[in-house]
């Protein structure tokens, strides 16, 4: 009989993984693959093209999970990030087959204002993660799966064995403060708003 992981911390599993072990692996999925998808989808706006890059990071997890350094960020947060760089990746090869220009035909489109999009986009995300750094742990959880996950506020509770009133506590607190913490480094960045999605 399979050996029950379910009583282990996240990184321990990745401290299991390291050492080969396929069941830990499975067991991170459980708990991370919807999580891992939703980010995915979001970024793709393709469901083919999520399920692939979550089966690549799950991949790397496999590969890289001796690197860890759990001193350095909770395995959740390195399992997301490695799904957010590999779903990235996917945008940018697919921008580039689509850039590459047909025979005898002109190239018009000015890739500057494009460029500047990704470039702002990519300081927004750091700076948001930065300020996520800042907040107490569990309102952190709860903002990242909220977000990241497209998990609602009820199944939250449901998944963190929480309170329904404990969660929107959390996350208000945790908003309150990453709104504060944003208006702090510059202007404050009105898209990025978990509540939206979790009544």
């Amino acid at each position: 009989m399979p050996i029950d992981l379910a009583h282990l911390s996240d990184e321990a599993l990745v401290a299991l993984v390291a050492r080969g072990d396929e069941v830990a692996l499975a067991e991170l999925y459980d708990r991370w693959g919807r999580v891992s998808y939703g980010l995915a989808l979001r970024i793709l706006r393709d469901e083919g093209l999520a399920e692939d890059a979550v089966q690549e990071a799950f991949l790397a997890v496999w590969r890289s999970a001796a690197r860890f350094v759990p001193e350095r960020a909770k395995a959740s947060t390195w399992i997301l990030t490695l799904v957010h760089r590999r779903a990235v990746d996917l945008v940018r090869r697919s921008e580039r087959r689509r850039a590459e220009p047909l025979e005898d035909e002109p190239q018009l489109a000015d890739p500057s204002t494009e460029t500047e999009e990704v470039a702002w986009l990519h300081f927004e995300r750091e700076r948001v993660q930065a300020a996520l750094k800042q907040l107490p742990d569990q309102q952190r959880e709860a903002l990242e799966l909220a977000y990241y996950g497209g998990f609602t506020q009820s199944e939250l509770a449901e998944r963190l064995g929480q309170p329904l009133g404990t969660i929107k506590s959390r996350m208000f607190a945790g908003l309150s403060r990453l709104r504060e913490l944003l208006q702090e480094t510059g202007t404050e960045d009105h898209r990025w708003n978990p509540t939206e999605s979790t009544s």
